[in-house]
C-alpha cells in the first residue's frame, strides 16, 4: 500500500492509504480536520469512520504531608514540571475549603462544601467549585454532588454537574483504592486515577489531552477531602 500525505494549508492535513490500483483504503484525519489536538480519526475508502485515536496525558499526583506543610497535594508532568498545588484545610485554616493554583501560585479555582440548614438537611453533600475572571471576580464553574454516608454508601454515585449548561460527569470506581474515572455524559472516560508504584500518597491521574485539567484536579481535590485524604483535616 501507498501512503500519501496531505498538505495542511489545502485540506487541513492528514494523509491517505491507496492500494496498487490506486483505490482509497484508508484517510486519517487529525487536528488540522477535526480542529482538536490531541485527537486522530481512521475512516474508510467510503468515509466511514473506524477508529477514534485519543492522546492521553499522564500526571503525577504527590500527598504532602500535614506536619511538614499542612498536606493538600502537587502536581507534576512527566517531566516532573509542577503543574498544579492544591491546598486544604491544613494550609487554609477553614474547613471544607479548597485551593487549586498552577505552578507560578496563582489561583485558578476556589471550592467550597455548601453548608447551612437545607444542606444539613439534604441526603447529599455539594461541593460547588470557582475560578476567577479577567476582574477577580469568582465565576461558577462546577457543583459536585456525594451522598452522605449515614444515607448511602460512600461509593455511591458522585456526580458532578458543569456551568453554564447541562453537561455533567460522573466518578466511578474506588478513589481510596485509586481505581476510579471521571466519566462524561456520554459515557466516556475523560481521567482515570490509578496506583502509582503501590503507594497511596503517590498515583497517576491518565487524562485525554483536550480535557481542562483544573477541572479535573478540582473533581480530584474534592474526592481527596470527601475521603479524609491530605487536604481534609
Amino acid at each position: 500500500m501507498v501512503v500519501r500525505r496531505r498538505p495542511h494549508v489545502v485540506n487541513g492535513g492528514g494523509f491517505v492509504v491507496t492500494d496498487c490500483r490506486e483505490k482509497t483504503i484508508f484517510k486519517i484525519d487529525g487536528c488540522g480536520v477535526l480542529g482538536t489536538r490531541g485527537e486522530l480519526v481512521l475512516r474508510d475508502g467510503d468515509g466511514t469512520d473506524l477508529l477514534l485515536i485519543h492522546k492521553k496525558e499522564v500526571m503525577v499526583v504527590r500527598r504532602r504531608p500535614h506536619v511538614v506543610n499542612g498536606g493538600g497535594f502537587v502536581v507534576t508532568d512527566c517531566r516532573e514540571k509542577t503543574i498544579f498545588k492544591i491546598d486544604g484545610c491544613g494550609v487554609l485554616g477553614t474547613r471544607g475549603e479548597l485551593v487549586l493554583r498552577d505552578g507560578d501560585g496563582t489561583d485558578l479555582l476556589l471550592i467550597h462544601k455548601k453548608g447551612g440548614m437545607v444542606q444539613a438537611l439534604s441526603i447529599h453533600n455539594k461541593w460547588r467549585g470557582y475560578s476567577y475572571d479577567y476582574q477577580g471576580s469568582p465565576k461558577p464553574v462546577f457543583t459536585l454532588r456525594d451522598p452522605k454516608q449515614f444515607c448511602f454508601s460512600i461509593t455511591g454515585s458522585i456526580r458532578i454537574s458543569v456551568q453554564p449548561g447541562n453537561c455533567y460527569f460522573d466518578v466511578r470506581g474506588s478513589f481510596p483504592d485509586r481505581d476510579c474515572s471521571i466519566v462524561d455524559s456520554t459515557g466516556s472516560v475523560i481521567a482515570q486515577v490509578k496506583e502509582w508504584s503501590g503507594s497511596k500518597d503517590i498515583y497517576s491521574v491518565v487524562t485525554k489531552a483536550n480535557v481542562d485539567k483544573a477541572f479535573v484536579f478540582g473533581v480530584i481535590a474534592v474526592l481527596d477531602y470527601i475521603y479524609g485524604e491530605s487536604t481534609s483535616c
